[in-house]
């Protein structure tokens, strides 16, 4: 079970701002910091990739990791676990995609991963 969320957190953030930056970790302990599309469902960050990513490799290597909003003015981060999901995706989930996005996550065969990123810890300023 997730903890909760920061009090006073807008939850329209989580489901209308676009993007994230997803920190993960090399096996070498560098870090790896990238902003990518996401999508927020049952307290769970998703974003979909290619499956042969550093970060789907560094996810498979170490389950920690981090997600920030894109905002710097209105940080919001969560630290938690992640893991690889593959197809067939969670069908609230590739709606959620196609709501957000208008994208179809069937229709790119190469995003063939889903990394799903469960917070265990939130951070706010």
């Amino acid at each position: 079970m997730s903890p909760e969320k920061p009090d006073g957190l807008d939850s329209s953030r989580m489901r209308d701002e676009p993007n994230i930056w997803l920190a993960t970790t090399r096996p070498d302990g560098r870090p790896h910091l990238v902003p990518i599309w996401f999508v927020f469902v049952d307290d769970r960050f998703y974003v979909c990739t290619a499956g042969q990513s550093v970060k789907v490799r560094n996810v498979r290597a170490n389950a920690t990791a981090s997600v920030s909003l894109e905002s710097g003015n209105q940080p919001v981060i969560a630290e938690g676990t992640a893991r690889v999901v593959s197809r067939p995706y969670p069908a609230a989930v590739a709606a959620e995609f196609l709501r957000k996005f208008d994208w179809d996550l069937d229709s790119e065969p190469e995003y063939d991963a889903l990394i799903e990123v469960t917070p265990n810890r939130w951070l706010r300023w």
